[in-house]
């Protein structure tokens, strides 16, 4: 998977991060994996300011927000 979407249960800017990635995912032909950063207590020290937090080839790329023209771009580079 390319992308990785941190998320926690409740956020609303994860479910709008969600979206984004879901369908650029698809669109693109892409997989990605949602981990909840509640579940790991350094994941939770971590990202706890910023979720959403959006990776693409292992390396951060957006945080609360995910722009779709961002991530495809990212994603065809």
């Amino acid at each position: 998977m390319r992308v990785t979407l941190y998320t926690r249960a409740g956020c609303h800017l994860c479910d709008q991060a969600r979206a984004v990635v879901v369908q650029v995912c698809e669109e693109l032909g892409e997989g990605f994996e949602e981990v909840d950063i509640d579940a790991d207590p350094e994941l939770r020290e971590r990202f706890t300011d910023e979720v959403p937090v959006t990776f693409v080839d292992g390396r951060q790329h957006d945080f609360w927000r995910v722009s779709p023209d961002r991530l495809r771009a990212a994603l065809r580079g």
